[in-house]
């Protein structure tokens, strides 16, 4: 039998790259592309086996004659055409970013509620910015006794509400399928029609659903109009999940009381330069911009390699692969 032909297209693994290659079977061939390069990759594509990486194009699908697996280095497949994927060809994803995720909720949520960024800047003015030398300040929350609502309770969503759990928050959560939330210790779970309650009751909304066509714009003007004038929502999953004007208005007018985005309406296409937005989201004081770094550290990218890897074992010994999707 030939050795396995993989070609990587992941630039978060070139740094694993010696962990990838040892988990792979004995004699695996591995090509390594440091960026996503869509002619390069098609060039490379004849003759592999399995492709790892974001993006699937159909100038890629057209070069592929042999492939027979196209794993995702991380949960969301959205980049994936699945119209592009030759007959028989298997899709897979993997995870390993809840905890990493998780913990930037948490502590951008305490950042935000107690204003440590403002509390820094003023400081560094020798402004004492607190309600101890200003009795006019308002006194800020803790996530102790504040209820988080949460968007989506799979495995971002139930590890993010183990850890605010430990703060000692009380939880709510919307989910397609409850039944997964049963036993949590949240005080209520209810389908998708339970989202207006959702935002009227919580302190701190947290969006952790993928991005599908019922989902785009899933929280628009409406929806942050239901929320409390100094809630904070934030969105860990897909830019698009959240109107941008929308938000951008209820920001700028101050009818919520801040955001927390992680994830953007638009990405670099080449370098490290571009501007998230078309709105300028980086003149607001409420809102802390993060360029798609949540789940991003070194853990959580030494466990996907170790799934991905094995689940090219799995393929190359005629077993199920685990976490298989169906891009659309």
């Amino acid at each position: 039998m030939s050795p396995l032909r993989v070609v990587i297209a992941d630039a978060n693994f070139l740094p694993h790259r010696a962990l990838m290659e040892a988990q792979l079977p004995a004699g695996t061939v591995v090509s390594w592309h440091p960026a996503f390069d869509e002619a390069a990759i098609a060039a490379d594509l004849p003759g592999a086996d399995v492709f790892v990486g974001p993006r699937f194009t159909a100038a890629m699908g057209a070069a592929a004659d042999s492939l027979r697996l196209v794993h995702v280095g991380g949960a969301g497949y959205d980049g994936i055409d699945g119209k592009a994927l030759p007959d028989g060809v298997l899709c897979a994803n993997t995870f390993c970013h809840e905890s990493s995720i998780a913990e930037y909720v948490a502590a951008t949520s305490v950042v935000m509620r107690r204003q440590l960024l403002q509390q820094d800047r003023e400081l560094r003015r020798g402004h004492w910015d607190s309600s101890v030398y200003e009795s006019q300040r308002s006194q800020l929350g803790s996530l102790a006794g504040a209820t988080v609502g949460i968007v989506g309770y799979g495995h971002i969503g139930s590890h993010v509400w183990r850890l605010m759990r430990a703060f000692g928050a009380s939880g709510v959560a919307v989910t397609s399928r409850p039944a997964r939330a049963e036993g949590e210790g949240l005080n209520w779970v209810a389908g998708t029609d339970g989202l207006d309650r959702l935002l009227a009751e919580s302190d701190i909304v947290v969006l952790c659903l993928p991005l599908l066509p019922e989902t785009r714009h899933l929280i628009g003007k409406a929806q942050l109009a239901a929320m409390k004038p100094d809630a904070l929502l934030v969105n860990v999953s897909r830019g698009p999940l959240v109107d941008p004007e929308a938000l951008y208005d209820a920001l700028k007018e101050r009818r919520i009381g801040g955001a927390v985005i992680d994830v953007w309406y638009q990405y670099p296409t080449g370098g490290a330069h571009a501007q998230p937005a078309a709105l300028p989201f980086d003149t607001l004081d409420n809102i802390l911009m993060t360029p798609h770094i949540s789940g991003v550290t070194t853990q959580t990218f030494q466990g996907r390699v170790r799934d991905v890897a094995a689940n090219i074992a799995r393929l190359a010994a005629g077993e199920p692969l685990r976490n298989p999707v169906s891009p659309r």
